[in-house]
């Protein structure tokens, strides 16, 4: 007996498989056919993707330079507002000082016056005590001088130049 199922492949991709010519023919055909369609379609609509993604990637490239250089502007520009800050700061910190050393002074000018106020006015006092009591023993003993009348003593004083 003779089998015919051998014969006959049930298969239909063993039956290309059978003629490899036509089918790298007819791949090959396909291949061109698309980059054909391909070229015709960018010739056409005069877009092709890769300058458009140099023309892409150099815009973000001169956007990342620009961005970097207006990052290196603002920090320069912060660098300069911080020591400006600093100078400032220095300034105020010398004043405050200046201040303290004035006020330190002032200080030590009115407790040196105070004393000097307190000082008097015990003087002050002591001179009114002592004056009070020097009235006070004059107003006690009574004054032992002679007393001449107003005529005399007018013709002594014209005596006095009379003779001089």
């Amino acid at each position: 007996m003779i089998d015919l199922a051998e014969d006959t492949p049930s298969n239909p991709l063993l039956r290309l498989g059978a003629q490899p010519i036509a089918l790298a023919a007819a791949a090959l055909l396909l291949l061109i056919a698309g980059v054909t369609s391909i070229a015709i379609w960018r010739a056409y609509t005069g877009a092709t993707p890769e300058t458009d993604r140099v023309i892409a990637s150099r815009q973000l490239q001169a956007r990342a330079a620009l961005a970097s250089e207006q990052l290196v502007e603002k920090t320069k520009g912060l660098e300069v507002t911080q020591q400006e800050s600093i100078d400032q700061l220095q300034v105020v910190q010398d004043q405050l000082s200046t201040m303290k050393r004035l006020l330190a002074s002032q200080q030590a000018d009115t407790k040196r016056l105070s004393e000097q106020v307190a000082n008097l006015n015990e003087s002050i006092d002591g001179l009114r005590q002592s004056f009070a009591s020097v009235r006070a023993t004059e107003a006690e003993t009574p004054s032992v001088t002679s007393k001449r009348p107003a005529r005399h003593r007018v013709h002594a004083s014209a005596r006095k130049r009379s003779r001089g």
